[in-house]
């Protein structure tokens, strides 16, 4: 391993940020950039009239809706390190990008509105970061309001997600009496005053313990937090760094992104503590395994997302890759695992967004954007020396089935090409059907609002309008099993076999109770909620 590699492969911070919708992601996302000096003024994204929105919300139908719908790739530099901010989508109909990116990053920050507690979405998510066993940090937002009683939050969170909480600051009052956060490690307090609607960067006053803040709090505040910490003392949890690191453990911050209020503690911890890049199991052309050390010399990364028409002046194919191990240098010939040709890594970008700017050079955690002319999917591994695949990245079954209906049957052959962009970008799932080929595709969603994007996409990156016609379906499995089992259903005329777009049957079906029926019925018949890699 080079010397420059090692120092900076420790240099990468590479997270993500999950939450409930609503719970300010984006806002947070916004502020963190702000205060490592990356942008300037925040645009606020509960102001969508006016003419500036969040950095990270660069598709039009983002900035219109005030939501996320795609993740982007922010990266800056804080205090001497690397950061690589994956902002993904809030909203529950696009589970599957989130999933998707929280591959890619090495720990994640679980943003929490303290008027709420635990939220059905944070939970789902929480269990995957829990799956990949990512360390994670948890930031209680929206301080600014009232809201749960913090000692009563902590508790519901440690009992919910059955994780270890420690507070690494602590919040003086709340809503109107926010004044600030004491740091429990030291005492030391920071008592805010507001800026300019939290679009700049707030004043921050120190002070060296809560008993030189009399003049500041009220004595009802200064006993009540008192009596808080001393109960934080006496039965909270231990700070562990290694226990962080191993998942056991999750540190925690309070604070409100709409008036940057806290954000900078937690930008601190995020640049000295999240986890670096860390070792990566891969799967060699002779069937064994052998782990992947990030300081290993030869270059090595995965696709873990596809974003097609990021410039609607061009038509371009954007596939987005983590470097593992390595370093990334541009112009380099790599090896695709699935199929063993030799590609060359021309043009490669790094970003702000949409925004983007060529790079040279690249270390593991970074995310390099690739132009892409159709070769490379979501999950496919690249390395410079040998044909290796890492774990794929699993495509979840769509619960909601329709099909595109032209205004201008003339447009047909655009649909198709948007239909197929789109599909491996992963905003739908195509399904065909054996007896009309690859004509007039099925499409499968996790949430109703894809068809939304997916008519909006194809309506102003294609010139395509399109309705949609609902099919009766509400479940899709992949068929595992015996040949006789597949030959089985295919011969029943109450069941529907098709194929997805790499070709593998899927079975659709109207009720779950048909589902369970062919399994007790089949005996040698398995069926997968989830596509098997």
């Amino acid at each position: 391993m080079s010397n420059e590699l090692a120092i900076q492969a420790a240099r990468r911070r590479t997270f993500g940020i999950i939450s409930h919708p609503d719970a300010g992601k984006t806002t947070l996302t916004e502020k963190l950039l702000l205060y490592s000096g990356a942008i300037h003024l925040a645009g606020s994204v509960r102001a969508r009239r006016a003419t500036r929105h969040a950095v990270s919300d660069w598709m039009q139908m983002e900035q219109e809706r005030g939501i996320s719908i795609t993740s982007s790739v922010l990266q800056f530099e804080y205090h001497g390190a690397a950061l690589n901010l994956l902002d993904t989508p809030g909203h529950a109909d696009f589970s599957e990008d989130t999933y998707r990116t929280l591959a890619a990053v090495d720990s994640a920050v679980m943003l929490m509105d303290h008027t709420k507690g635990v939220e059905s979405r944070t939970r789902k998510l929480f269990e995957v970061c829990r799956m990949r066993e990512l360390p994670v940090v948890t930031f209680m937002n929206k301080l600014d309001r009232p809201g749960l009683d913090p000692l009563e939050l902590i508790d519901e969170v440690s009992t919910t997600l059955n994780l270890k909480v420690v507070p690494l600051n602590w919040p003086l009052g709340m809503g109107r009496d926010f004044k600030g956060l004491v740091e429990i490690a030291t005492g030391r307090v920071s008592l805010f005053s507001g800026g300019k609607h939290g679009t700049e960067r707030v004043v921050t006053e120190y002070r060296d313990s809560i008993a030189d803040c009399a003049d500041v709090l009220s004595p009802r505040m200064l006993e009540e937090v008192t009596e808080q910490l001393e109960l934080l003392d006496g039965a909270g949890e231990t700070w562990d760094l290694q226990a962080f690191l191993s998942g056991e453990v999750s540190p925690c911050f309070w604070g409100s992104a709409m008036s940057n209020f806290g954000v900078e503690p937690l930008l601190d911890f995020l640049a000295e503590h999240a986890a670096h890049p860390g070792q990566r199991v891969a799967r060699l052309a002779s069937g064994e395994s052998r782990t992947v050390d990030p300081g290993e010399d030869s270059f090595t990364g995965f696709v873990f997302k596809i974003q097609a028409n990021m410039n609607p002046r061009h038509r371009d194919r954007v596939a987005f890759i983590r470097v593992v191990s390595g370093k990334f240098e541009r112009g380099m010939d790599v090896v695709l695992g699935r199929t063993g040709e030799t590609l060359r890594m021309a043009k490669p970008h790094t970003f702000m967004a949409d925004e983007r700017s060529i790079v040279e050079e690249a270390f593991p955690g970074d995310i390099v954007g690739l132009y892409d002319p159709g070769k490379l999917r979501i999950g496919d591994t690249v390395a410079a020396s040998e044909a290796m695949s890492y774990d794929g990245i699993p495509r979840f079954a769509p619960e909601f089935f329709g099909r595109m209906v032209l205004e201008d049957p003339l447009r047909r052959k655009a649909l198709d090409s948007g239909l197929e962009q789109l599909a491996h970008e992963g905003v739908i799932q195509t399904f065909y059907r054996p007896e009309v080929g690859r004509q007039d595709p099925w499409l499968g969603a996790v949430g109703m609002l894809q068809f939304e994007v997916l008519k909006e996409r194809l309506k102003n990156e294609y010139r395509v309008t399109a309705r949609l016609e609902t099919l009766k379906y509400k479940l899709a499995r992949w068929i595992g099993g015996t040949p006789e089992a597949r030959e089985w259903l295919e011969r029943r005329r109450d069941y529907r076999v098709v194929q997805d777009r790499n070709g593998n049957p899927v079975l659709l079906a109207e009720t779950a109770w048909a589902v369970e029926y062919a399994l007790r019925e089949d005996k040698g018949l398995k069926l997968f909620e989830v596509e098997p890699l």
